[in-house]
């Protein structure tokens, strides 16, 4: 049994598709890395507000 061979455009869409993923997983590292840096950063502390009449 043989299968037929891959057309052009299937390849030409898989590449594409690889190069987006690869892209998406990137930018969600970059994301969740600087999430993460800020999160464990030893001077983290909840920013109090000044009040101009208190």
């Amino acid at each position: 049994m043989s299968f037929r061979e891959e057309h052009e455009l299937h390849k030409r869409r898989f590449g594409r598709n690889l190069g987006l993923g690869l892209v998406l997983a990137g930018f969600v590292a970059l994301v969740f890395g600087l999430t993460i840096a800020k999160v464990s950063n030893e001077d983290f502390s909840v920013p109090t507000q000044q009040g101009e009449g208190n």
